[in-house]
């Protein structure tokens, strides 16, 4: 599971993360979750844009003790599974258009 110390440092509210996307451009993200899905931890992020209006979704893959990568998911299936579950979380907090 990804390090307690960085999670909660993450859990604060309006954390930016900053990660490149597929053509090097440094995208900037605001955490809004981690989600817990069969022992595997997936990050959901939205862009930090006021136009922004669709969550990312990434898989948590630790590689020591202080460090992680975030992974993107093509599995559809699972990315609607843990989307529903941070859904079914934040009902009546987030309004899910």
């Amino acid at each position: 599971m990804a390090n307690e110390e960085i999670k909660e440092e993450m859990e604060t509210e309006g954390t930016l993360i900053t990660l490149e996307d597929e053509e090097g451009n440094e995208v900037e993200f605001e955490f809004l979750d981690i989600v817990e899905h069969k022992g595997e931890e997936y990050i959901v992020l939205i862009e930090n844009d006021e136009d922004a209006d669709e969550v990312v979704i990434l898989k948590i893959n630790p590689i020591d003790e202080e460090t992680e990568e975030y992974v993107s998911i093509d599995d559809d299936a699972l990315l609607d599974t843990v989307f529903e579950k941070f859904k079914k979380k934040y009902e009546g907090d987030i309004n899910f258009a």
